[in-house]
Formats: C-alpha cells, structure tokens, sequence
C-alpha cells in the first residue's frame, strides 16, 4: 500500500530483547498502553498518565550507526508515542532482572534495605536507577572497587528525584541506590538485611548482592542493529504517522493535511500530553523528533543549571525546548525556558508554508497562537562571553542568573515565579561602586500570558549607579510592573517574589565598602570571590541538596524468633522486578470490556439528561449505565458500613460534585475516559435549596450526622471551674484544617467476571474485601455466597480503599453481569481526586484558661467536622480527634463535636483519621499559650506533659501499667540523643547572624489510643515461629516454607479490614492461634514417630500426617478481650527547619524519632512504617492542598498541581530509634502497632516552621518603630510556600531596604 509516493512501514522495536514488529497501529497508542496491553511486561505502571510519578519509567536505547554507539534513555512510557520507538529497542525492570533469570543486584539490595513497601511504584525507581547505572558504566572515570558502580552518591539520588512514594519515606530507597557508589560511607546506610550493626567495611561490602561488569544488561539486541530506519509512514485505516525525513518533506505533508482539512498534530516527544491532556484522537500525526534542523551549539552553564530543576531526569530525556516554547505561546504555559531565553535575548527561526522567518522571542510570544501549520525550527542564543573582558577600557563584565520558586525543588512542580536577569555591568572610577552598562530582566509564570521583560526598571537601572537606594527604588517600580491577572492564586506572594530575586541579583553589588566592592568585582566569577559566594548563597540555579544521611536504632529480639527480626518483606524481590501482580496487571479475559465514571460537576442539582459531544462516536461505546440499571431485587448501593450506605449512582438528584452519575462501558480503558470526558450533562436547579458547603452553613441549617453514644467520647472535669481557676484566658481562638488526598500509587481498580450460577468474580484493590463482598451482593440483589471478591496486593492504600473502593467493585459486577461479559476499570488519576472524598476538613473554637507558669487548667472546643454528603465512617471522628489531642494534661477538658452533612464529597478514613488534626489541635493550643505568656513552647509542653494519674484520667481503661507509661522517659531521652538544648541554642545563634534564613526546632510528644479488633490473618513471619515448636530434625528455615497468598471472601469468611494500626499484631495473633491447634494435632504424631525412626524431617512429617488423616488446615479469628481492647502508644519528634524569607520555602534540616513499638514483631517494617507515615504527615502540614471550586469540586487533578513529598523535600538528617519497652503481657508477643501514631509527629515541622516563623517576625519588627503582634498568629495547614512568606513578610525586601536607607540617613546627620 502506498500514500504520497511513500511505501507503508512496519513499526520494528524490541521489548527485553524480545522483537516486536507492527503493520497497523492506532497512532494514539502509548508505550505504555502497548506494553500493558500487548505484551506480558506488566512492570512499568500507570500511577498519573502525566509523567509526574516515575512508575511507568522504561529504558529506551537507540543506536549511532555511525558512532557505533548505543545511548540509553529512562523515559515516560505513559507519555511516549508507540510509533516513536522504531528502531529502538525497550528496556523494562523484568528485563533487568527476574525470578526466572536471576534478579539484578538493584532489586536485590531494594529488597534488602526494605525500600518496597506496597510495591507498585518500586519498579519505577529500579528502572530509572538502573538508568544511571547503565550510563555511569559508559563514562571514562576510573574503574570501581569490585562491588560499585562508578556512579557518585550525588548521582544515585538525584536518578530517583524524579520518583514518587506514598509508602517508604524515601529513606531505605536512596540507601540501596547510595550502595552501589564506591564514595558511601557505609556507616551512613540505614537497616537493612545484609549486615549487623558493627561489622567493619570489608565484611559489609562483602554481604551486598555482588555488582560487577557480569551484570551488564545488553540494552540494544543485535538484531536491532540492522533495521533500516529510513523515515516511515505508520498508521491504521483511519490514523497515519509520519516521520519525515527533511524539511521538504515536512512542508509537503503540512501542505496535504491544508488540502484535505485532517486534524493533524505535530509530535516532539509528546510529553506536552502531560499537562495539556488529548481529548480526541487526530487523523495524522507528524513526528519532529529527528535531529534534522540546524541546531546552536552555544548554551549558557546557567541556562544548563536551571534546567535541572525543570521536570525529571525521564522527561528532559525525551522533551524539547521548542515544543516547551510553543506551549507558552500557544497556552500561555508558564515555562522556565521562555523566561531564561528571553532574558538571554533569544531569536527563533519560524517556518509557515514555504515561508520562513526570524523573530526576537518577545515577538514570537506577542504573535497570536501559532496554529498547526507553522513549526517553530530553531532558537538562536546569542554568544555570550561571560568569563571575558568585553571592553579593554571599562573592564565590564557580564553577570546571568536564573530564579525560581516553586511547591518542589525538582521535578513537574509549575513554578508560583521563575525569572532571569542579565546584567554587564563596570566599576566606576570616581567612587569605587558598580555601574549597570546594560541589563535585561525577565519574569514569568507569575499569572500572566507568558514571560516578559520589566523594561521600565530596565531602563531606570541602565547607567546607573548600584546603591541600596536605586536598588530601593528599582524594587518600588518592579512592583508595578509585574502584576499577576485577576483570578491568579496567591497574587500577592508571586508579586513579592520579583522583588526577592531582583533584590538577591544586585544586593552582592551595593556593599558600602570601596574596596570590597573592588575586590568583589576583580574576581566576579572566582570561586573563591566574597561576590560569587554570596550569589551562590541564594543562588536558584544551582541543584538543590537531596537527601543527606540517616541512622536507625533498633533493639530486635531473638524471644519469639523469626518473629523480632527485621527480616525483608515478603515478595519485595517480584516487586522490584515488576513481577508482582496487581489488579490491572492481570491479564484481560477474552471479550473484556473496560469501563469509567461519568460524575457530577454540581453540589445539588437534577440531572436532566447526559449526552455526549460528536466526536465520542468515533469510540466503541458498549454501554452507558446508571441508576436506572439497577436488578430487580438489587440495591442502587455503592458503598456499605456499620453507620450507613452510599448510592451507586445520583437517582435523579445529585447531591454533590464529584458524585457518580452513570459508568461508560467501551472496548478500551482510553476510549472509555475519552467518552466520559465528552459526556455533557443537562442540569435543573429550580426550586431545589441552596447547596449546604460549609460547616456554619450546616449548622444553622441543622444538617448534622447523628454520632452513637458508643462513639462519643467522655467529657473531663467540670469547665468550669477549671477556668476559673486560670490566671490567664484566650477566648473564642479559631483554627480550620483542610482535607487531603490519600494519593496512592495505585488508583482505585476492579476486574469483575460474571461466573455460573448467577455469581461473580471480583478482582479488587481494596483494604476491606469483607465491605466490597456484601456492597456487591446487595447492588446485584444476590446471595452474599454468589460474591468473591479476590485481593492479592494493594498498591498502596492509606484508608482510601477501606470504603471507597467498593463503588468500583459494584459498578464493575453491575456492568459485568448486566452484559455477561468481564468488565474491568483503572481509574484515571483525574478522576479518583475528583471522586476520593478525602481526609476530613473541619472548623476548630478553642477558649483556654491557664496558669502563669504555663500550666492549662481547662481547655473548652467546638469542633465542626465537614463530612460531606454520606456519613460512610464519620461517626468514628469524634472520638480519634479527641483521643489524639488528651495526650496533654488539660487539667478539665470540654467539647462538643458536630459532624456536618454537606454537599460536599464524602470524606473517609485516612491514616490516622482524626488523630491527625487533634495532635495539631493539641499543639496550636500549646503555641497560643507560649506565645501569650511569653514562653518557650518547649516549656510549656513540658509543664503540661501527663502524669501517670492524670493519664488514667483521660485514658481511662487505656492506661495500661505504669510501667507501660514510656512517654517521660523518652522526651528526656530525646533531649540527649537530638542534641535538643544545644541545638536550640544553636538555632538562636544561626538567626541571630543571618538576616534572609531563619530557623526553628521543636520537640513534640504523642499519645495514640489504639483499638483492638477481631481478626484473621496470613503473615508469614509468625506462621514460621508458631509452627517452629514442633521442632523437627534438619528443619531449616521455615520462612521457605510459609508462602502468603490472596485473601479471598470465599476462604477468609471474616476477613476484616487493614486499617487501625493493627492489622500486623492482630493478624499475627490469628496466625499464631491457627498454628497453635496444627502443632496440637501434629505434636503426638511427632513424638511417636521420632520413637520409631530416631530422626524426623518436617516433609516426612507432613507426608505421615496427610496418610493418617491428620486435618491438615485450621483457622480462627482473634477476638480481644473486652476488658483489654485498648492501649497507648507513645513517641517523640525533634525537628529543624530552615526558612527561605524571600520565598517562603522550608527545608527540614533534621527529624529525630524515638517511638515505642513495645517489642517489635519485625523492626525493618516498623521503622518502614514510622518512615514513611511521618513524611505522609509532612504532606499534610507542609505540601499537599486539596482544594475546591466555589460548587465544591475537587480543582486538584494530578502531579502537576498536588504534591505529595519526595526525595528533596523529606529530612536532610533523618534518625529514628525503636523503643523495645520490655514484655508487655497484655499485647500481642509484647508488640505495639507503628502504622498509624508516627504521622502525628509531622506536627513538629509544622511547630519547627513557627518558630522560625516567629524569628523572621522580630527581625521585621526591628527594622521599624511600629509595634506588631510578632509572636501571636496563627500558621495554616498545610503551610505552603505563600503561606510561610506571607506572614514572614511580603514586603521583607522593601523593609529591609528603607531600614537600610534610614541607619544611612542617620548616620549622615550624625
């Protein structure tokens, strides 16, 4: 077949070395999708389709036929057309390594030093490490010692930046990277499974999984090699790409797309598709990605620099500089690329038809949107000398810098202001200062159109002499120049930014000193200069610190052995490797069908009709479900717990956004979301009320959640007379708290199968099976026996699959048995933001009486927590908000806690669910006080902290033994091991000199009420310890021979749910108790046949059992005793924190933890547990919002504008210490839980950040004679960069400045 002269091609690639060749491909097809879909390589997944998460990363190598050389390339494959791969051979992490070949030695140590938790994004991080590994081996340095890479550990870090986790914390991730690198210091590398704490180098080196030249994966088959790669014509009946070869051919096929009127989409790489999503499939598709244009050599090192920052290391590999360009000028993108090149005073090269033209880049951003058939060819940076005398008489030199402030250092973070400034500039003779020859400033992304120049300071500044008073006024005319458009968040925080660079970029050039200005000048780019020191001090090009070291104290057991041993997780090795199944990895069965939600973009209204636009025909659309598709004898049921049910479907009403209308049911998962996105919904809000979104609204309309008296807390003392037995009162004091996303790596999935006997199938990713099963039974009106829900693993769940995973189940066995053929669904990232509900936002009154020493004698709330629509397990709130903030003696202690019914999504269980924001609660209330008396917090909570008996007060029945009250014990401990008196006063000594950093340290405690449950379970540790008492000849390790598998409704009948902290010790005492009735039944058979044979193997044993008729399985389900279903769990925080005052961005410094596991079951997965639940906390109090529109719609969609920690955002220092408490009788082999308590110490970064805060606050003050309340304010959650800056100082630089002016005047007149 031929189009235009040219002979239709085969796409020819390889995959693991495995060749691939297609004939007919849909275009449209991603990497990714092929991958998934069409071959049996499941390790790279989809966790945001943006190329903001690194699950999908795939190495992609292509060969230099005429360097004979292959370059190797980690990429997005969720970004990556298919048809760009041709000639390229695929590299995924079963190709690294496997369980049939052997694993690579980086799955190895991944598993090793417990850097896979869920599982699901581990993969990625194995891949896009593996990356620099490969190409590390390529460079010329000198060879390793046998064991390392020739990686350095700056490098091993900064391969996996780009990665996100919700589960580890990070920390055991970048020490199995750090390993491979010859320069660590081993000491540095945290627990793992290889060595003991104590043996030297050499015998650690020796017990890591051996690296060396045999592991060299051959990335680039042979076969590959001698594919003819001419340019290629690809497509199917309806859809072409094309690679053109040469201009020529370029201006022919634009010039035929003109004359047929086809949607055509020019390509570079396609990771545009990450923020500007496709929401149609084009007919043609011409792909640019071929080096056939001239290209400038000439790079500026800090162009280079700031490049770093932008996206990750897998999407620069791939992305163009052009198409970013387009982007801005097309979209109004706010790049860093436009801002830096204007200022570098770029020109591009433009070609529309046969036309060609050069343009400055400011007239290419002024142009109107360019349209598909203008291709932008080249960018000319002009040649700067930067390092060379420009003029022999006036000696000026050149000075370029970029700027950028954005909620991350790294990565798909959108910048709130990025800028750039280029400046000659030449000594003045007569006065010794700097005078400014020329200059350029550029600013964007601020919420404006695109980038621009501030040309009016542009032109004040020229010829100018630098002083602190022309730097003043400069600044003064900045802010009228860069003004963010209305509607642009947090405009005044992004018009303070300008200021902040401007004045970081000249500020080095005002000193009053003659002669240091001279010498500053003399060595203007020496490393050594006082001028480039200070530059690099503030300096935003350069490549943010990662992830410093860490050290973990454990005390394991040998009591209960294996139990006790930080032995790795089970399956950790086929998770690195991507060989563990999840759901959407399991393959379609035939005739599979997939489907999506359509929801509700109005808090209340009638759905009158849904429709969907023209182009949604062009889809297979198998059907389109609601409420009205509900079985006779079924429920419209999506969601079911103890308090209450959630429809399946809005029934005419919808009663808040993001409230499911209908599913789409299409051939393909892509065709599914693109019907859905289409979909256009008629709505009618006449005479329907106003929609209640807010919790005052709620409560004057008495639209409150009835909470059962079982869950309703008990008051303390009288309130009275504990307020009046105060010295001091605040009243009426106000705190609101947002909500947050739970994030998993995983999105909500199902795969349903309509089985014989009217029963059904599901695959689910879910936390409570148990809820899903009767959820099901009850949508499809059948028998709860005909349901089977199957969960093998979750990729990450957080609470978030607890409730809310059982509408996907249900609508999946709805469609699955409605049209009797499996239907499966894998949520878009979008839409399960949209859809999640969330953490519980609320609204906090607090009125405190308390004592002139600090000590509080009554603490009164009112607490308004904003449920959302259903009650799903809010009723639960009141309690966990209350049992987390009694962790202080509040001497009498009142509430009134409402829960609001709202139209707003409903919000459910997530990680510590009310134990969170009442440890928060707890703190403000300690800050309030501090700050009042004039106190250090620190003192304050100490006064405050419970005694034994005050604890049996507010934790009657929970107390435990006196003995078991830890809590004292380790804040004094904590004290010596964090260093914490001198590190405070080192704090104090840091601020004192230091006027554009300030920090802040606090030590926080926590009291965690854990509940106990009734509980089966399959854990492998304890199965091998309890079924050890047998004690058979030669029998080995039993951990071999315990394998876990899926939990399954139809075998465990009472399966319970993973939430509560207390999965871990409950299931193990479930194991322990089955285990115990099989070494009962097996133990006679044992002892007589040791009396007949002398020695017993354990298969020997088993086999005589099984011919005797031994029952060979058992189950129980632990129950707790009633008298003993709670206890208390207690840990310790220090943390640091550094405050930028120009941008409002904090660094945390340092964390200490001490954290009482009781006698831990496994250390490695507490101190995973702890890791990790304290950086999720991190998110909630630093980073992550949640926010919605003004209808309550979820306005958060994915990577780009909701961000969770990462490896340069968590603890430079991070060091945790297990408690072993002794032997608690009461507990499960003396273990306490770890999953859930350690989040609530995040709060100590939030305290950390206050008390810097608080410094930036008095030094503000000082340079004015105003009075100002510098010590009382309150800091939001989560405290973002505008947030911390705003109450830092908006106009810190102008301050600073006319105090700076006014000691000159002063001095003058004196």
């Amino acid at each position: 077949m031929e189009e235009n002269g040219k002979t239709r091609e085969s796409l020819v690639f390889a995959v693991n070395g495995e060749r691939f060749e297609l004939s007919t491909i849909d275009p449209s097809t991603t990497l990714l999708e092929f991958l998934r879909t069409q071959t049996r390589y499941k390790s790279a997944k989809l966790g945001c389709g943006e190329g903001g998460c690194g699950a999908c990363v795939v190495l992609l190598s292509k060969y230099d036929s005429v360097h004979e050389q292959v370059e190797d390339l980690t990429v997005s494959s969720c970004l990556t057309p298919l048809c760009s791969v041709n000639g390229c051979s695929i590299t995924t992490s079963e190709g690294i390594g496997n369980s049939k070949d052997g694993f690579h030695p980086v799955h190895k140590r991944f598993a090793g030093f417990h850097a896979s938790q869920c599982g699901f994004c581990t993969p990625g991080f194995c891949t896009s490490f593996f990356g620099a590994l490969v190409n590390a081996e390529k460079s010329n340095r000198p060879e390793p010692p046998s064991g390392f890479s020739k990686l350095t550990v700056f490098e091993a870090e900064k391969a996996i930046a780009g990665n996100l986790c919700r589960c580890t914390g990070y920390r055991p991730i970048a020490d199995a990277c750090k390993s491979f690198s010859a320069e660590v210091d081993m000491e540095d590398l945290g627990l793992n499974s290889f060595w003991r704490k104590g043996e030297s180098r050499e015998v650690k080196i020796s017990r890591l999984p051996s690296y060396n030249q045999d592991h060299k994966i051959c990335t680039f088959p042979e076969f590959l090699k001698k594919e003819n790669k001419c340019s290629v014509l690809l497509g199917s009946e309806k859809h072409c790409w094309y690679s053109p070869g040469n201009l020529e051919e370029l201006q022919s096929i634009l010039e035929m797309s003109k004359d047929n009127g086809t949607g055509m989409k020019l390509v570079v790489s396609n990771t545009g598709t990450g923020y500007y999503k496709d929401t149609e499939i084009y007919e043609k598709y011409i792909d640019l990605r071929d080096d056939f244009l001239p290209k400038d050599e000439v790079v500026l090192k800090s162009i280079a620099d700031h490049m770093e920052k932008i996206a990750s290391g897998f999407i620069r590999n791939t992305a163009s500089i052009g198409g970013n360009l387009v982007m801005a000028q097309r979209h109004s993108f706010p790049s860093d690329i436009a801002t830096i090149l204007l200022a570098a005073n770029s020109v591009v090269d433009l070609m529309t038809g046969s036309r060609f033209e050069r343009i400055t880049l400011d007239e290419f951003f002024d142009r109107p949107p360019m349209d598909s058939e203008s291709v932008l060819l080249r960018i000319k940076i002009p040649s700067w000398e930067s390092s060379k005398i420009l003029s022999s008489e006036c000696k000026s030199k050149l000075l370029f810098e970029t700027y950028r402030a954005a909620p991350r250092p790294l990565g798909n973070a959108l910048p709130y202001m990025n800028a750039a400034f280029l400046a000659e500039v030449s000594p003045c003779k007569v006065s010794g200062g700097i005078i400014i020859d020329n200059c350029r400033l550029t600013f964007g992304a601020y919420g404006t159109k695109h980038a621009i120049r501030a040309r009016k300071v542009e032109e004040f500044l020229v010829g100018k002499l630098l002083s602190i008073s022309v730097l003043y006024e400069a600044v003064t005319q900045l802010k009228a120049t860069v003004v963010p458009e209305d509607g642009t968040s947090s405009s005044a925080y992004r018009s303070s930014l300008a200021s902040g660079f401007l004045f970081e970029f000249f500020r080095p050039l005002t000193d009053s000193s003659a002669e240091k200005l001279k010498g500053q000048f003399n060595g203007l780019f020496s490393k050594s200069s006082d001028m480039k020191r200070k530059h690099e001090q503030f300096h935003y090009g350069n490549y943010p610190s990662l992830l410093s070291s860490g050290k973990q104290v454990i005390q394991s057991s040998t009591d209960y052995f294996p139990v006790g041993e930080p032995i790795s997780k089970s399956g950790a090795a086929i998770q690195a490797s991507g060989e563990a199944v999840y759901v959407d990895d399991i393959p379609s069965p035939t005739n599979c069908l997939h489907g999506t939600f359509i929801y509700s973009t109005k808090p209340l209204a009638r759905v009158k009709k849904i429709s969907f636009k023209q182009k949604s025909q062009a889809y297979d659309v198998t059907a389109v479900l609601s409420s009205k598709d509900i079985p006779k004898g079924g429920e419209n049921i999506g969601s079911k717990t103890i308090f209450g049910t959630e429809p399946l479907f809005a029934d005419g009403i919808t009663r808040c956004a993001g409230e499911r209308l209908a599913f789409v049911i299409a051939d393909t998962q892509k065709h599914a979301d693109m019907v859905a996105n289409s979909a256009v919904i008629d709505y009618d809000m006449e005479n329907l009320e106003s929609p209640i979104l807010s919790v005052e609204e709620a409560v004057k309309r008495s639209s409150l959640f009835e909470v059962p008296p079982t869950w309703y807390p008990k008051q303390v003392g009288d309130i009275e007379k504990g307020l009046a037995e105060a010295n001091h009162k605040i009243l009426s004091a106000e705190i609101k708290l947002g909500s947050q996303y739970y994030f998993y790596m995983e999105t909500q999935s199902a795969l349903a199968m309509p089985d014989e006997e009217n029963s059904v199938v599901v695959y689910l990713s879910s936390q409570c099976p148990e809820y899903a099963h009767s959820t099901v039974a009850a949508c499809l009106g059948i028998p709860e026996h005909n349901v089977r829900i199957i969960t093998r693993r979750v990729g990450g769940g957080f609470g978030g699959k607890y409730t809310r995973s059982n509408a996907v189940a249900a609508a999946c066995a709805l469609a699955a048995q409605k049209l009797h053929r499996p239907v499966r669904i894998y949520l878009n990232r979008k839409t399960d933001m949209i859809m999640a509900g969330g953490r519980h936002p609320m609204k906090i009154t607090y009125s405190v009486g308390f004592k002139s020493n600090g000590k509080i004698t009554a603490l009164q709330l009112e607490i308004l927590i904003n449920a959302g629509i259903y009650e799903d397990i809010s009723a639960i709130m009141p309690n966990t908000i209350v049992s987390a903030f009694k962790k202080y003696d509040w001497g009498v202690l009142s509430f009134d806690v409402k829960v609001c019914k709202t139209n707003h999504s409903s919000k459910s269980a997530m990680r510590a669910p009310g134990e969170v924001q009442g440890s928060f609660i707890a703190e403000a209330v300690m800050e309030h006080v501090a700050s009042i008396l004039s106190m250090e917090v620190d003192s304050v909570r100490n006064i405050n902290l419970h005694t034994y008996e005050s604890l049996s007060l507010f934790y009657e029945g929970s107390e435990g033994e006196l003995l078991e009250y830890t809590l004292p014990s380790i804040w004094n401990k904590i004290a010596i091991s964090a260093s914490f008196i001198h590190r405070t006063e080192m704090v104090k000594a840091f601020n004192r000199i230091n006027i554009w950093k300030k920090r802040g340290i606090s030590r926080v405690p926590i009291v965690h009420e854990v509940p106990l449950r009734p509980t089966s379970g399959k854990v492998k540790q304890m199965a091998a310890y309890a079924l050890s008492a047998i004690q058979c000849d030669d029998i080995g390790d039993l951990l071999d021979k315990v394998r876990v598998v899926q939990c399954d409704t139809l075998s465990l009948v009472q399966g319970g749910e993973t939430s509560g902290s207390t999965t871990s010790e409950s299931s193990c005492e479930a194991v322990r108790l089955c285990c115990n009735i099989l070494v009962e039944r097996l133990t006679l058979l044992k002892e007589n046949l040791q009396g007949q044979l002398g020695s017993l193997k354990w298969e020997t044993l088993i086999l005589q059992a099984y011919s005797q008729a031994v029952h060979l399985s058992a189950s129980s389900l632990f129950v707790p005793d009633s008298t003993d279903s709670h206890y208390l769990n207690y840990g310790t925080a220090v943390s640091e924190v550094e405050v930028n005052l120009l941008t409002g961005e904090t660094t945390i410094l340092q964390v200490d933890i001490i954290y009482d596991c009781g006698q831990s079951l496994n250390p490695a997965m507490d101190l995973g547990q702890i890791e990790g639940a304290f950086v999720q906390g991190i998110g909630f109090f630093m980073l992550e919002e949640y926010p919605t529109n003004s209808d309550g719609l979820v306005v958060a969609e994915g990577t780009w504008t909701y961000k969770i920690p990462s490896i340069d955002t968590i603890p430079k220092q991070f060091n945790v210490e297990i408690l072993n408490s002794g032997h608690h009788q009461k507990r499960v082999l003396s273990s306490k839980a770890s999953g859930e308590p350690p989040l609530l110490l995040a709060v100590s970064i939030h305290c950390a950040a206050r008390e810097a805060i608080r410094e930036a606050r008095k030094q503000l003050l000082s340079w004015s004679t105003l009075d100002g309340p510098e010590s009382t304010f309150q800091l939001d959650v989560p405290a973002i960069m505008p947030v911390v800056k705003e109450l830092c100082g908006l106009d810190i630089v102008e301050r600073y400045l006319e105090w700076k002016l006014g000691k000159k005047q002063a001095s003058v007149v004196c």
